[in-house]
């Protein structure tokens, strides 16, 4: 896999420990990037990072004093972004009769509130550096109505509205913001809670390439987004879905 400019550019990237943000973080680090991630599972990420040579710093995203101050130390030790990965996130399911308050303000935080606040971290150094790429990590589960996610639909629905509006903010400054899209990608995390032959005879009948998704091809559309080869692509979503949307 191989990408134009990426070399030696800081990367930061949400939720890198596992899943599709390992994946990504494998792929930027296979590019020679100065990648860093954060993430609140400190065993696969101190493993990762001793895989990868990434730099690695833990943190609960919910809190977003921790946030900020995980992001300053990921500058001191890579350097300012100018590109940040909002991947972090979690679908677990839930009853939308039983979400109360509490839980919907923890879900919210826990898949929506963070992306932002990560953005007005990182946009001051990417402004100083003269640009930079923001790639947020939708979901397709809300366009398709995935039963038991209402909440974390909603966060991933708004997301669209946080792409497109910073988009505009940020471009003046040659900043470029966009969503990929995911369908239902072959995580571990995946196979192991909610896939069955049933469900995958059903996806195949969906998509329109037989093959199903893995975290890989996310990371390969990250990676374009990130790159120069993108730098006229900015306020768009990205689908990497198998033709199942």
């Amino acid at each position: 896999m191989t990408a134009s400019g990426l070399a030696g550019r800081s990367v930061l990237v949400t939720g890198g420990a596992s899943g599709i943000g390992a994946a990504i973080v494998r792929a930027f680090a296979a590019e020679g990037a100065a990648a860093g991630f954060l993430d609140f599972d400190r065993e696969a990420g101190t493993a990762l990072a001793a895989e990868t040579g990434a730099a690695f710093e833990p943190c609960d995203l919910r809190d977003i004093g921790a946030l900020k101050a995980a992001i300053a130390r990921m500058a001191e030790r890579c350097g300012p972004a100018t590109v940040l990965v909002n991947n972090a996130a979690r679908d677990d399911r839930h009853d939308w009769a039983e979400v109360t308050p509490d839980y919907w303000d923890e879900r919210i935080a826990t898949n929506l509130r963070h992306q932002f606040f990560a953005i007005q971290a990182v946009a001051p150094g990417m402004i100083a550096a003269g640009g930079g790429s923001i790639v947020n990590i939708g979901s397709g589960s809300w366009i398709q109505g995935t039963p038991r996610l209402p909440v974390y639909g909603t966060a991933k629905a708004a997301l669209h509205g946080l792409t497109r509006t910073m988009a505009r903010e940020l471009g003046a400054h040659r900043i470029r913001v966009n969503t990929v899209v995911p369908g239902w990608v072959m995580t571990e995390r995946q196979k192991d809670l909610w896939v069955t032959p049933e469900k995958l005879d059903a996806l195949r009948q969906k998509q329109c390439l037989p093959d199903l998704l893995q975290p890989g091809d996310l990371a390969a559309a990250v990676l374009f987004l990130a790159s120069d080869a993108a730098k006229m692509v900015t306020a768009a979503d990205l689908m990497v879905d198998a033709g199942a949307l």
